[in-house]
């Protein structure tokens, strides 16, 4: 019997109270400012004890409601400080840490899936866990030929607590509004749920993570643990030691903020180009500022420039597998924004369906709802904040604003989905780290379509492959066969939400 509470009518009743609760400390915190209390001070503690009810009951119950706690806690740097404060810590607690599974039943795990004789497979191993996340917790250990692996434990009915959670909450999302004020829920659940099948697979999470550990064996600034050992529910890596982001973000000096923060960005455009998958899950719990690898020349000197620190990444359990890298559309519509050709942006998203058939929308209000957005990359180097997201946020948020009206009318096609959120998860970490980024030196060098020659040279080659099929009667693509997305099978997008 696993530890993880499973059955449905507990976890239920447990997320059920969070809104519940809610409601029941603003009636409380009612009664105490009627009894005196100033409305400030009863407004922080009714927040402080949400924030610590949010914190436990996601934690405890793992699953599908810890994966929502770690979603929501990279979006915290968007909502209002005197909103945002009181969570800060608790949503910060579920990027590194959550209560252990007792050690019986991760021997019961590693008995049944490496075998009888699991530990020797290993010289030592740590039954305390060093992390625990959403579906597995992580050991560390002495790996049989002498290397320090970090051994990845999936929790015993992890997938169906996971499946399970997230159409519960997907049911409250409304009534979890007053925990995440300004954030739509409803569409993050649905993508998480979407994405369950292939987290639970750490065969598939092993086959991704040995694919960027050969890319990037020699980058001298990602670091990724090789592939040690795979079994069902069990995988093994080589540790990595170094200062989880989360740290970094509480009390990293300026150098090391901007550093991992210019690694973060390289690595979400590096990645998709040298390998074809996106790494999809972007808090700072899967990510290390490693140390610069000591000079064998000097030995005494511990690293040189701050700037050689490196980035090391974890957790390749969800991925999105891009085999041409980023799709061109986003660095073409990207530079024509930024030279101000409104017609050309328009253009492309009515080709890609951002834009529907069916809607007409002014292409000078879209750049302009778009220009805000992309003000990193206006610039040589940005300096990412809370406040600027909060900015951005409440611009798109507010039912009065222009912007909101048009965002409303944007859809977002289903191959861009998963990108959309990595992008948005990616600056908000960016922005809690405070980091000043060169974005533009990581586009210039990543992005297809971003370079006007490189757009011009790949157009022209397009064009010549085009001509090629036609003179041969093979069609490009399904819209060069007469096909619509809907003849050729592609699902129907959904709104863009803030």
């Amino acid at each position: 019997m696993s530890d993880l509470p499973r059955k449905a009518v507990t976890r239920t009743a447990k997320l059920a109270a969070l809104p519940l609760g809610f409601a029941g400390r603003a009636t409380w915190g009612l009664g105490k400012r009627i009894g005196g209390k100033s409305a400030e001070l009863v407004a922080r503690e009714v927040q402080q004890r949400t924030a610590d009810q949010l914190f436990k009951t996601l934690g405890e119950l793992k699953g599908g409601a810890m994966k929502l706690g770690q979603a929501l806690s990279v979006f915290e740097s968007a909502l209002p400080e005197e909103i945002a404060g009181p969570y800060r810590a608790a949503l910060t607690k579920l990027q590194e840490a959550a209560p252990p599974l007792p050690a019986r039943t991760v021997h019961s795990v590693l008995q049944e899936r490496i075998g009888e004789d699991w530990r020797e497979y290993f010289l030592e191993f740590e039954d305390t866990p060093a992390a625990a996340a959403s579906i597995g917790q992580v050991h560390r250990a002495v790996w049989h030929d002498g290397r320090e692996v970090a051994v990845k434990v999936q929790y015993p009915g992890a997938g169906e607590a996971l499946l399970s959670d997230l159409a519960q909450l997907s049911r409250f999302a409304r009534l979890l509004g007053p925990l995440v004020p300004g954030m739509d829920i409803k569409p993050l659940i649905k993508e998480l749920r979407d994405r369950v099948s292939e987290e639970l697979d750490y065969e598939l999470e092993a086959q991704a993570q040995r694919e960027h550990a050969a890319e990037f064996s020699d980058d001298p600034d990602v670091v990724i643990p090789q592939v040690v050992h795979q079994a069902d529910q069990v995988l093994v890596t080589e540790w990595i030691d170094g200062i989880p982001l989360s740290e970094v973000i509480v009390e990293g000096t300026a150098e090391q903020r901007d550093r991992a923060g210019q690694l973060l960005a390289r690595f979400l455009f590096s990645g998709p180009a040298r390998t074809g998958l996106l790494h999809a899950d972007p808090h700072p719990g899967n990510f290390r500022l490693l140390p610069p690898v000591q000079d064998a020349e000097h030995p005494e000197e511990e690293g040189g420039a701050v700037g050689s620190w490196r980035l090391g990444v974890l957790d390749f359990g969800t991925v999105d597998r891009l085999p041409g890298g980023l799709p061109r559309t986003v660095g073409n519509s990207l530079r024509m924004a930024l030279e101000g050709d409104a017609a050309g942006v328009y253009g492309l998203l009515r080709e890609e369906n951002f834009v529907k058939e069916s809607i007409d929308l002014d292409p000078d209000e879209v750049l302009d709802y778009l220009l805000p957005i992309i003000e990193p990359t206006q610039v040589e180097e940005f300096t990412f904040t809370r406040g600027w997201i909060r900015d951005q946020a409440a611009r798109i948020a507010d039912p009065r604003s222009p912007a909101h009206q048009l965002g409303r009318q944007l859809n977002l096609p289903p191959s861009y989905v998963l990108i959309h959120r990595v992008t948005l998860s990616t600056i908000g970490v960016l922005c809690q780290l405070g980091a000043t980024v060169r974005m533009r030196d990581e586009l210039e060098e990543w992005l297809p379509g971003f370079l006007a020659d490189a757009a011009d040279a790949a157009d022209a080659a397009d064009a010549a492959d085009a001509t090629a099929a036609a003179e041969t009667g093979e069609a490009a693509d399904p819209a060069e066969a007469g096909e619509t997305p809907e003849e050729a099978g592609e699902p129907e997008g959904e709104t863009v939400q803030a």
